[in-house]
């Protein structure tokens, strides 16, 4: 338990330096999602040159031309069988997200130990639910972007997945995943909006993220911050951090959502889960 110790301070030290200079280390398995994310920023890309880096990763080139082709996004389309004409059907925002989903997959399966790769890849599925529910509702509702919740909702986690991918250098730290998991608890808010920022990802996505002011209760849900706060308490894939706290957001529902009707949420949620089950397919297989 001494290890456990040394390492959790060292780690907590190196995470202070690297928020207090502004100075992240991301994972390798970050860099076409950031790369994407930079060229589609830039107004002088062309797709094409957007395409080419996408085809030069063969699971996202895969998963762009089936998210192309699914029943969501073209229901009465022609099918497509080339990345340039995926991502001109599925467009920037999604292939961000996707191409997001495709790293955080990677890293999920590169974690050296069994025990920290099952609980990223619960993470992973996690987010990946969060982001399906977060389209699926946003879509039902009409007050936000599709392509904006989807991708507000992939970063719920981000924090999370970002230490998670970080502690492969203190393997010390699995001794206790119960006490991992408030380590990670501590440190995810203010790591997650570091991340965020460091994606330079828009403003009204950083302000989904207000961990201060959670959802009020109104109705119909009526920004991003309240799309993304339901999908979360709708995905049916725990958070495999909750769980190890002991904290279960669906038993929260009641608490968290006193003003909301709950046969009005219900009805919601039934309306948009053919959707949710649909880009879930996409993300995932």
């Amino acid at each position: 338990m001494q290890d456990f110790e040394h390492e959790a301070q060292a780690f907590a030290a190196q995470i202070e330096e690297e928020l207090r200079e502004g100075r992240l280390s991301f994972p390798t398995a970050l860099d076409v999602s950031l790369r994407i994310k930079r060229l589609a920023d830039n107004p002088e890309t062309t797709l094409e040159e957007i395409a080419a880096v996408v085809r030069a990763e063969p699971v996202l080139s895969a998963k762009a031309v089936r998210m192309a082709n699914s029943v969501l996004l073209s229901p009465y389309g022609p099918q497509i069988t080339t990345v340039g004409d995926a991502v001109r059907r599925i467009g920037l925002s999604a292939l961000r997200c996707l191409a997001y989903a495709v790293a955080a997959e990677q890293l999920a399966q590169d974690q050296r130990s069994q025990k920290m790769r099952l609980l990223a890849s619960g993470l992973w599925m996690h987010s990946i639910d969060v982001a399906a529910w977060s389209h699926a509702i946003a879509r039902h509702l009409g007050a936000v972007k599709p392509d904006t919740a989807m991708l507000a909702g992939m970063m719920v986690d981000i924090g999370q997945f970002f230490l998670l991918a970080r502690a492969a250098d203190y393997p010390a730290l699995e001794e206790n995943m119960e006490r991992f998991a408030e380590f990670v608890s501590t440190w995810d808010q203010p790591m997650g909006r570091a991340v965020l920022e460091a994606f330079e990802l828009p403003d009204t996505i950083l302000d989904a993220f207000q961990y201060e002011n959670p959802y009020g209760g109104g109705w119909p849900p009526q920004d991003l911050s309240d799309v993304v706060f339901l999908a979360g308490l709708a995905a049916e894939t725990p958070n495999p951090f909750d769980t190890l706290l002991g904290v279960h957001p669906r038993a929260l529902l009641e608490t968290c959502t006193a003003g909301i009707d709950r046969a009005k949420f219900d009805e919601l949620l039934t309306a948009a889960r053919n959707g949710r089950e649909e880009l879930l397919a996409a993300l995932v297989h």
